[in-house]
């Protein structure tokens, strides 16, 4: 089962059984702390979201203890390569201390990089254990164990190997080359088979979960069939598989299979995206059946965590606060050159609560509570009315760092844009009419990281629509002028939104100098951006509502706060933290 407070417990049987092995290796390895700091003053580096100091991540892998973060890490270069563990700690998944690598290669089973897996706690003592996948001397991906050499540690610094790695080794039928990535793993309702899947490309080159169980986490059986595959995707990144409950306001652990409205998520990355499906799991016959025939990749309906730049995720259980949480590794959208000047490349997006909406259909994110914590200064506007052509800023923020919440009213929908009957591709939509295109209702929304001369800016915004005869919500998010600079991505993101037109439509942004995560609906659509503006930069930001369409809507209520930043620790000789 998953703990969100690992407990300082004793070295007991499930470890000796396993034996240990020193991950250091002879030579000595670079850590985060030991590393020269890039200059802090750049303007796409964030105020309040997850980066190490230098060079290129990856996903998040797990995050369990006080919290936990282990991620894939680079420690030579802002390129992928020479993948390590990184590990950072948080008491509040807002503020991090920095730790030396939990794991680099050093075994023939690893030796070409630790790759991406998961942590799993094992009750009865609820220790730890990582799988991950790692690539051998002959270019094999294999899954392997490692545990913590010091369970007293509150911050976990050290782990070993299993000398029984690697535990699973691809078979005849599976190409080595697509074979990574446990999940965490879950336990049947008889308190003794545990179940882990493992992203896979199967030999007709589709995406598929393998599955595997066993009785004391070493010994690994793969079961006959996958727990589920789909004929229209490639290979299955970084796997999640996890119950939610419909109707519920809590998220459940991982190993909750049976009960009143539980129901399974599966996600699995691929496209360069995070796509999740909703279904039954029958731990009887070891099957995943989705919810309604919508499975990956499906004409009409796509679900996705986030319509952005959002991969590699992975949700772990808060047990102190009974939710489920999200990270996703977001990627930059300049060029390779560019993260090399800048001595950095990645970033985590911010933490997110996840629930089963209502309707049993998506889930919700939304940013954890302990966000909220980092509001400073605050403006509010009420019941302003953005007439054909307006465009108003919200003075008093700190542009470039800051959160916002809006809400839109509509008046009557009379004489709303029509598309045709097979537009289902909402990024589409949103290229042909960006921001600039008007329409009767939209688009309207905000414009963020503006400069004050409007060269630059990226528009996050709504359009009202009608397919066959119903209401179609189009989200928008638009990076196309976002920059003046060359070697950046100019990308129109969008999604639909199941929302009631007779409500007000909602929006949240983050803002962070080179990151906006927007929610609209309260979050059941989210779009992630990378933008690099050179122009409206620190104090040079501003932030706008607008309202391009031809009929007026309406500001009930606007919030907006100036961002504190995160703080960021690192161990001193006597093991203590000194935030900076």
């Amino acid at each position: 089962m998953e703990r969100s407070v690992i407990r300082v417990v004793l070295l007991h049987i499930i470890l000796t059984s396993y034996g240990v092995r020193s991950v250091r290796g002879s030579y000595k390895h670079r850590n985060i702390q030991e590393e020269e700091q890039p200059n802090q003053e750049q303007p796409y580096r964030t105020g309040f979201h997850f980066q190490p100091p230098k060079n290129w991540i990856n996903g998040p892998m797990y995050y369990n203890g006080v919290y936990h973060l282990f991620y894939q890490y680079n420690p030579y270069a802002a390129i992928w390569g020479n993948i390590s563990w990184a590990h950072s700690v948080s008491y509040n998944l807002i503020d991090w201390i920095h730790l030396e690598p939990a794991m680099i290669p050093s075994e023939p089973y690893d030796i070409g990089g630790c790759w991406s897996g998961s942590v799993t706690i094992l009750p009865p003592e609820e220790n730890p254990v990582i799988l991950y996948t790692g690539d051998t001397f002959s270019g094999q991906q294999v899954q392997n164990l490692a545990t913590p050499k010091n369970l007293s540690d509150p911050f976990l610094v050290e782990w070993v190997k299993s000398p029984h790695n690697p535990l699973m080794v691809p078979y005849d039928d599976i190409d080595p080359n697509f074979f990574r990535d446990p999940t965490t793993a879950w336990r049947k309702s008889d308190n003794k088979t545990w179940c882990v899947i493992v992203g896979n490309q199967d030999s007709d080159g589709f995406g598929a979960a393998i599955l595997y169980t066993s009785d004391d986490f070493v010994s690994w059986r793969r079961s006959d069939k996958p727990l589920h595959f789909s004929g229209k995707t490639k290979m299955w990144e970084c796997p999640d598989f996890y119950p939610v409950i419909n109707g519920g306001k809590n998220g459940v652990d991982t190993s909750v299979i049976n009960g009143v409205g539980v129901m399974h998520v599966l996600k699995a990355s691929f496209n360069d995206h995070d796509y999740y499906v909703i279904g039954n799991y029958d731990e009887n016959r070891d099957g995943f059946s989705v919810l309604d025939d919508v499975d990956f990749m499906d004409d009409e309906v796509q679900l996705r965590y986030d319509y952005g730049v959002f991969y590699a995720s992975k949700t772990f259980y808060d047990e102190a606060k009974k939710r489920r949480v999200l990270w996703g590794w977001v990627m930059e959208a300049d060029s390779q050159s560019d993260d090399v000047g800048k001595g950095w490349s990645g970033l985590q997006s911010m933490p997110r609560s996840i629930l089963l909406d209502t309707n049993g259909k998506q889930l919700i994110q939304w940013p954890i509570e302990e966000v909220e914590e980092l509001r400073g200064k605050k403006v509010a506007l009420e019941n302003k009315e953005l007439t054909s052509g307006t465009l108003f800023e919200i003075s008093g923020l700190t542009a470039s760092q800051a959160d916002v919440e809006v809400s839109f009213r509509l008046p009557n929908l009379e004489g709303v844009d029509s598309i045709d009957e097979k537009s289902f591709d909402p990024q589409l939509l949103c290229r042909q009419m960006d921001a600039s295109v008007k329409g009767v209702f939209g688009p309207f929304g905000l414009l963020v990281l503006a400069s004050e001369d409007l060269t630059e800016k990226t528009a996050v915004f709504f359009r009202i629509l009608k397919r066959n005869e119903k209401y179609v919500v189009l989200m928008c998010s638009d990076q196309s002028r976002s920059s003046i600079k060359t070697h950046v991505k100019d990308a129109i993101f969008g999604s639909f939104l199941d929302v009631d037109l007779n409500q007000e439509i909602s929006l949240r942004t983050l803002i962070d100098h080179s990151i906006v995560e927007s929610f609209g609906g309260k979050g059941k659509s989210c779009i992630t951006a990378r933008v690099y503006p050179k122009l409206a930069v620190f104090e040079n930001s501003h932030v706008y509502a607008f309202n391009n369409g031809t009929t007026s809507v309406t500001i009930p209520r606007l919030s907006g706060w100036s961002m504190k930043k995160a703080q960021i620790a690192e161990l001193d000789k006597r093991r203590k933290p000194t935030f900076t």
